[in-house]
């Protein structure tokens, strides 16, 4: 084997399979920013088996700081490893594409981390970066959730578990398990049933505007409903009656608040508004259509589609709605603790809540489809993350 004599061999077996490392690693947030963790994975090149996983809990961090953490972590097990060569494979493209100095770091958070990354990477003889698809990444993506999930229930949490090559030991491969700070063995990701009575969200897209039906960017726009509209509101409003709706909170926009507004009157139940509800801000895109848009932007549109934290010119990031609507979320199950409540809204922040519940990445926006009018309902349970119940539902409509 490389570097390994004869005589050697037996006592540094994990030594040995780890000059040529694959670093898997990954990181998310519930909220994002929110309660968020890391996991990373070393595995042998050669052989592909797992020499190391490394997991943590970070506290409330955006998806970006949990991806760069779940690196560092990755490259600090490699290292004592004693791996000379790594190959970093990770679905993150913007902690890929800035670690291969592609694309500068704008964000003051981000550089610290990359600087950090940058450090360890200067350890090694050579260091390659890939962008890989989330199937691909999927045992560091399991441990960054089980992370997740502990720092989403206030627990200070990490696991490290080394994997000894067998030819290392004559027994079984060893383990030294993973560790809690509260003594207890790390949490795995698994179905539980939730206790108690959840807080339902009965989230509305609001009826139809000129701008809506033409399929346009329509963000801090303020156009009014159609007519089609109202008459979309006034049967949406006909469907939660059957509900028992306790509160309707809305978007302070003309659009959801008149949608609101019929609902309300419909149910018998005051309009509160809540600004955190209000659409994503697509700036310079505002009133074009997605291709228009495209065809003017066409560099702008690639990194808003490829990075949650990139905004169009002049608007507002994902992840700047995703912050926002965790605390909308936060809002509304505290003062509303096991009520059930008509969120009238739009597009984005309907979209961003049920990735919330999913515990999904950032890119699942543009695989939902979600109509005028529409009903999407999540179970949000004290004990745990949301439960998604309804998506998308126009039956009202027919």
């Amino acid at each position: 084997m490389r570097g390994m004599s004869p005589d050697s061999r037996a006592d540094r077996g994990v030594r040995a399979l780890s000059l040529h490392v694959i670093i898997e690693a990954d990181g998310g947030s519930r909220g994002n920013p929110g309660p968020a963790g890391f996991g990373a994975v070393v595995r042998d090149f050669d052989t592909g088996e797992v020499l190391r996983e490394v997991a943590a809990g970070i506290g409330i961090a955006s998806n970006n700081v949990a991806e760069y953490r779940g690196l560092i972590a990755g490259l600090e097990a490699a290292a004592e490893l004693g791996a000379r060569e790594v190959d970093v494979r990770m679905d993150s493209l913007l902690v890929v594409n800035q670690m291969s100095r592609k694309w500068q770091i704008k964000h003051e958070a981000m550089r610290p981390l990359a600087s950090a990354a940058a450090a360890l990477v200067r350890r090694f003889d050579a260091v390659r970066f890939t962008h890989v698809r989330r199937e691909f990444n999927k045992h560091a993506d399991r441990l960054a959730n089980e992370a997740m999930d502990a720092a989403a229930r206030g627990l200070e949490w990490s696991a490290t578990a080394t994997r000894p090559s067998p030819s290392a030991s004559s027994g079984p491969a060893a383990s030294s398990g993973p560790s809690a700070s509260s003594g207890s063995e790390a949490p795995r990701v698994g179905w539980s049933a939730p206790t108690g009575v959840p807080t339902t969200l009965l989230m509305v897209r609001h009826g139809e505007t000129e701008l809506s039906a033409e399929k346009r960017f329509s963000g801090r726009g303020d156009p009014e409903l159609t007519e089609r509209g109202a008459e979309q509101a006034r049967a949406v409003a006909a469907r939660l009656a059957s509900y028992e709706v306790t509160a309707v909170v809305s978007s302070p926009l003309r659009r959801a608040a008149r949608t609101a507004e019929i609902v309300g009157e419909v149910l018998g139940v005051e309009v509160g508004v809540d600004d955190g509800l209000i659409e994503t801000d697509f700036g310079a895109w505002e009133g074009l259509t997605f291709g228009e848009a495209r065809a003017q932007w066409p560099d702008a549109m690639q990194a808003w589609l490829d990075d949650p934290a990139v905004a169009p010119p002049a608007g507002e990031s994902f992840a700047s709605v995703f912050a926002r609507v965790a605390a909308v979320r936060e809002r509304l199950t505290r003062d509303h603790p096991a009520g059930r409540v008509a969120v009238v809204s739009h597009v984005t922040p309907i979209k961003a809540m049920v990735r919330d519940a999913l515990g999904a990445p950032a890119q699942v926006l543009f695989r939902m489809n979600l109509d005028l009018a529409s009903l999407t309902t999540v179970d949000w349970y004290a004990d745990g993350p949301g439960v998604l119940t309804g998506f998308n539902d126009v039956s009202h409509l027919r």
